[in-house]
């Protein structure tokens, strides 16, 4: 007799799609799949404790204890806290795109998505155009995660929202939820290069990409575990991106600008997308005032 093997994720969507005819079955299988952790995640994510620094430039740099710490109890009491956050000046943003290049590289980003897309915005006929970079929202209120049934889609202590690809159907019932149009479906196996295909899949990356899969932009988690900014922001020639950590209350630009995170939003009226939704993003923007370079023709 030939046995017959099917993958982990042929036999989620099958049952996931089960459960829709069966009632109860889908919630029971993704309240389950929820409380397991994400698979190829690496065990639990440890950071290294940092701040920004303007002498090292497109860096978060470990931050020099006060004190010698006191010894650890166990690996999670020795992993400090994150809660990343990203702020975008559109007062600085010039439309280059040089954030969607670099993540589009970093990433091996398949052809026709853009992970942080450039729009030009105007929002009313007096006021000038303006350039509006949109990534993930990270959103703490995740509509996607709530509406997936298999658990793919999950977020982190630390803010950041992953999608793990084995588990993933590709129902794209999170690209309907998502208001901000942030996420992309692979319907075709996508184009592959020796360098990505050299690489082991991991949720921190999305890559090798596949077919019948969700993608979106990360927020590096990777680099910010290596205290390195996302590539976006790391690339951003004009210094518009801001990443950092909302517990430490610093967050830092291409150029090694370190500012409080608090009293940038404070002082230049910061404001996020949509926060009516109620979605709760972690990316913030300064509005375009006093802009440092000309408004968009037209």
């Amino acid at each position: 007799m030939t046995e017959n093997k099917i993958s982990r994720r042929t036999f989620l969507k099958l049952f996931a799609l089960s459960g829709v005819a069966l009632g109860g079955v889908g919630s029971w299988l993704a309240q389950l799949l929820r409380a397991a952790p994400p698979a190829s995640d690496g065990g639990a994510a440890t950071f290294p404790a940092f701040t920004a620094d303007a002498s090292t430039t497109g860096r978060l740099v470990r931050a020099p204890a006060a004190s010698p710490p006191a010894a650890p109890s166990s690996a999670a009491a020795a992993a400090p806290r994150r809660r990343w956050v990203m702020v975008i000046d559109l007062a600085k943003c010039d439309g280059c795109k040089e954030c969607t290049n670099a993540c589009n590289a970093m990433h091996f980003v398949p052809p026709g998505q853009e992970w942080i897309k450039v729009f030009e915005n105007r929002d009313n006929e007096v006021a000038g155009a303006y350039w509006f970079p949109r990534p993930c929202m990270q959103c703490d209120n995740t509509p996607c995660a709530k509406v997936c049934p298999v658990g793919a889609t999950s977020k982190r202590e630390d803010g950041i929202v992953l999608i793990d690809q084995e588990r993933c159907i590709g129902c794209r019932y999170c690209i309907a939820a998502c208001p901000y149009q942030s996420r992309f479906f692979n319907w075709s196996e996508p184009p592959h290069t020796p360098a990505e295909l050299a690489q082991p899949y991991s949720v921190e990356w999305n890559y090798p990409h596949r077919k019948g899969v969700v993608e979106k932009c990360l927020f590096c988690p990777a680099l910010a575990r290596e205290g390195k900014l996302p590539a976006c922001a790391a690339a951003c020639r004009m210094d518009a991106i801001y990443f950092g950590d909302q517990l430490e209350d610093a967050v830092t630009n291409h150029a090694g600008e370190t500012v409080s995170f608090t009293q940038l939003i404070r002082e230049k009226g910061g404001f996020r997308y949509m926060e009516d939704l109620g979605t709760e993003p972690r990316v913030w923007y300064l509005p375009p005032r006093d802009r440092v370079y000309p408004a968009p023709k037209g």
